[in-house]
Parts: C-alpha cells; structure tokens; sequence
C-alpha cells in the first residue's frame, strides 16, 4: 500500500535501521496516501529524536512502518481524516510541535496549571468551545462525578434538552507509565505496570505486553501455554461485556438483568480468581507463557461454572431483548454509522456493532487464534442496540471458546525461557482487549534497554466516538450512550 514503508506482522521484530526515515512533507504524504486506500492509524510513537508511523492493514494482517526526524509544525491531517485527530493531539503534547490548521488543538490529557502554559509550551490552556445563541446553555460534568468511577470531564452543549456537541477532557490521573518504562531494562516491574495500565483489561494489556517481548527475542510458547492465555483472555471478554449489558439496562431503569448481570459478572471474575488466584487476572500471564497451569479438577469445575453462569446470562439478556421499553430507548438512540466509524478509525464492539468486520483475533492473529479461530461478531445499525447485542454475540462466542479449549486442552509445559532483548529493535503487539486492539509499540536501544515504550488503549480511539454518538440526542440519553462504548480513562491516561 506505501511503497517506500517496512511491512511486518504481529509481534515480528524489525532492526530499527529497517525502517526507512522520510523527510515531513514525504512522511505526510506516505501517511495520507495509506490512509487514503483503507489503512488505519494505530499509533504515532516518538522514538528519540524520531516519530514512528504504525499503520494497520486489517484485511492482510500487515502493519506499515515510516519514520521521520522530530519538527517544529505539523500541517495537520484531522479535518481530512478524523481519526488522525486524538494522535496529532498527543503528538503535538508530547513533543511540544505546533499544529497547524487542528480543528480543535487542545491537549490530548495534560491540564493546564493555574492557567499557564503547559511544560511543553503547546498551548496555555484547556479552550472549551462555547454555545451562544438563545436558548443555548452548557451543562458540565465531572471530573468528580456522582457514581464512583473515574474522574473526566464532560462539557454538553445544548439547545433545551437536545445535545448539540459533547467535548470530553481527560488526563486528571495521568501516571506517566510510559516514561516510567523508558530506558529500564524488563523486570517484575514491568508486568506489574502492564496490568494496572487499566485494572478492568489486566489479561489484554499483560498480553500485549509479553507477546511483544517474546517476539523481540523469537520465544515460542507451547501449545498449552497459548491456550490458557486465550481461556483467560476470554474469561475477561466476558465477564466485562456481562457487566456493561447488566449496566446498559441499569441506564434505561430495568433492573432485573441489571441485578443478574452484576451477580454474573462477578462469578466469572471468580472463575478467573480459579485460574491464578486474582479475579482480574493479575499474575496469569508472564513473558514465556503462563504464571499457573490447569489440572483435571480444576478444568472440569471450570467447565461446570462456565456453564451454568452462561445459562443465567442467556435469561437476563432475553429479557432485555423482549422488553419492548427497553429495546425503545436503545433503538435509533447514539447511532455512528459505518462511514463514520471508519473515518474515526473505531475499534471493538464500538466498530463491529456500524458494520466494521475487523478484529484482531482475525485480522492479526497470534497464539491460541492461529489454531482455534473465531467468527467477527458485527451488527450493522451502530446504535446502542447494536453496541449491546455486539457484545452479547461475543458472550456467546468467547464461551463456546472457552469450553472447547478446557476440553481439548494440550498438554505440555507451561514456560519457555525469555533470553535478553536485542539491541535496536522494534517489535509491535496487537491484541483483541474485550474494549477493542490493544497496541503496545516496543523500541530497545544500543544495550537492549526499553529506549521506546508506547501503549495505546482502544479507548483513544473510541473516545471521539463517542462524542459523535450523542449529537443530536436528548441529554438524558447521555448515560445509556456512554455506557454502550464504557472507555477506558486510566488506559487513556498514560
């Protein structure tokens, strides 16, 4: 697609002198021709004095690779692809680049302090935009908000009741995990990180992690280590989208599977606490394979429980799609049609509930999903329905997965040795987090150091999604909306 970039796969490592380096003005223009026939923006890392391009070819499972030196203005590339937006944000924060012809270039996360400028000299402060008119009112919420969750600020824009524009503004828990990484060598720290980038995707981001390391130092896991992972990567799948459809019909008033679906989501968390003594799955997944192996108890009392909380979460989302009120506020309400999903470049149940089959436990597989495929779950009316029966669709699947590999599971060992990373080397790891892919971008300079540690969450993605979903809604749909996407602000916040 970009004749002059570096073509890899998932986990494939490359030598960092592989990669060509263009000038600007050849790097925009590579980025925008991919762009332009179907590629997809996944991340836009700073490696030294370098920015890194990283660009997703779902339909051949290929990952497209430019360089370029550190500059002073970005001509901005937003307005004619969307979904280039939140990265040229983040690009310009970080490195303190001027945007130049930005729709809207405010800080992707920093604050402003006490209404200076930020460290990087970008921009002095957080400019909402304004409503005036008659009628026009703004309504502000957070960052401390009435539910315990995590803290964000969200600014309506409204004409009455119906809701003209929604901007969001994060970064108030930013943790600097990335820069913590930076020129460290791997430890028990690492992982530990990983799996509080964001507490509800332990398994996914560790995942991604290890994946990433292992392909850095051409580590094969076994067969029987693959598949645990997957198990527990599923295991995670499920537990969270049974929450959110019990916390979507919570927002509409239903409280029946409200009430069963925070009970189920509880007892799968449980059976992961089975798997490795921790419900979110912290401690499971280690570079080289898994932390804890199953026996023959442990996988049929796995089975028995996977099936029975099935059966339960199978009666509370019937009644969701039998309830006509239910199925009233959902329908038509929050819709991102397909053309509009691929322009922001969406990603998970978000992308898949407007028509977008993509996934990377398809498109870019690794692991367990070489062996044992699963089907893309997609719907097609990019409304709140859609985003909920999505993930009903996956529940379905990811439990059928689950089952198949217990039963058939391999045997062999559950560790393979993880030698010391190479020197200036690069390797990419995608993995399908029960949110969307999952990116970590890792660099390692001239001693095999971590020189470069890049972690992009599906929620950067989704976020501007999300503000388009509401326009045109009436306020009081703001809750079942933002539930039906439930981003990530710790992943965000890195």
């Amino acid at each position: 697609m970009i004749s002059q970039a570096a073509v890899i796969h998932n986990n494939e490592p490359i030598p960092l002198k592989k990669i060509p380096r263009l000038d600007v003005t050849d790097f925009q223009q590579a980025l925008s021709a991919g762009l332009d026939t179907g590629l997809a923006i996944t991340a836009l890392p700073v490696v030294g004095d370098d920015i890194l391009m990283v660009l997703r070819h779902d339909q051949q499972g290929r990952l497209h690779l430019l360089r370029t030196a550190k500059f002073n203005t970005w001509p901005s590339l937003a307005v004619r692809f969307p979904q280039m937006a939140p990265l040229e944000r983040e690009l310009a924060e970080e490195c303190g680049i001027n945007l130049k012809d930005h729709p809207h270039p405010v800080p992707l996360r920093y604050l402003p302090r006490n209404g200076q400028e930020h460290d990087s000299g970008y921009i002095g402060s957080h400019r909402f935009l304004r409503a005036r008119g008659e009628e026009m009112h703004e309504v502000a919420v957070g960052p401390v908000h009435a539910g315990i969750i995590e803290p964000g600020h969200f600014r309506f824009l409204c004409h009455g009741e119906t809701l003209f524009h929604l901007e969001i503004s994060l970064g108030y828990q930013h943790r600097g995990i990335e820069k913590a990484l930076g020129n460290s060598r791997p430890d028990k720290r690492l992982i530990m990180l990983m799996e509080t980038v964001a507490g509800d995707t332990s398994i996914g981001h560790t995942m991604a992690c290890c994946q990433a390391l292992e392909g850095l130092t051409h580590c094969q896991l076994s067969p029987r280590a693959m598949d645990i992972r997957a198990i527990a990567l599923e295991l995670e799948r499920v537990a969270n989208h049974v929450g959110d459809l019990g916390a979507m019909a919570m927002d509409v008033g239903y409280a029946p599977t409200a009430s069963f679906c925070g009970r189920l989501r509880g007892a799968f968390l449980n059976i992961t606490a089975m798997l490795c003594g921790n419900r979110y799955g912290r401690g499971v997944v280690i570079p080289g394979g898994v932390a804890h192996d199953l026996d023959a108890e442990l996988i049929q009392k796995m089975m028995t429980l996977v099936s029975r909380h099935f059966d339960d979460v199978t009666e509370a989302a019937n009644l969701l799609w039998d309830n006509p009120s239910v199925l009233a506020r959902m329908e038509e309400t929050g819709v991102v049609t397909k053309k509009h999903a691929r322009k922001l470049g969406l990603l998970g149940p978000a992308a898949r509930a407007s028509g977008l089959e993509i996934d990377a436990r398809t498109d870019f597989q690794t692991g367990a999903y070489r062996r044992h495929q699963l089907p893309i779950s997609v719907w097609f009316t990019g409304d709140v329905y859609g985003r909920a029966f999505v993930r009903w669709l996956e529940i379905q699947r990811s439990v059928t997965y689950i089952l198949a590999r217990l039963k058939e599971l391999p045997p062999g060992n559950t560790q393979q040795p993880v030698t010391e990373l190479p020197a200036e080397q690069l390797a990419i790891s995608l993995v399908e987090g029960w949110r969307g892919t999952i990116c970590h971008v890792v660099v390692t300079g001239k001693k095999g150091e971590l020189k470069t540690y890049k972690v992009v969450d599906p929620s950067v993605h989704n976020w501007p999604g999300l503000a388009l979903a509401v326009r045109g809604e009436g306020i009081m749909d703001f809750p079942i909306c933002n539930k039906s996407f439930n981003l990530s602000y710790c992943g965000h916040d890195l």
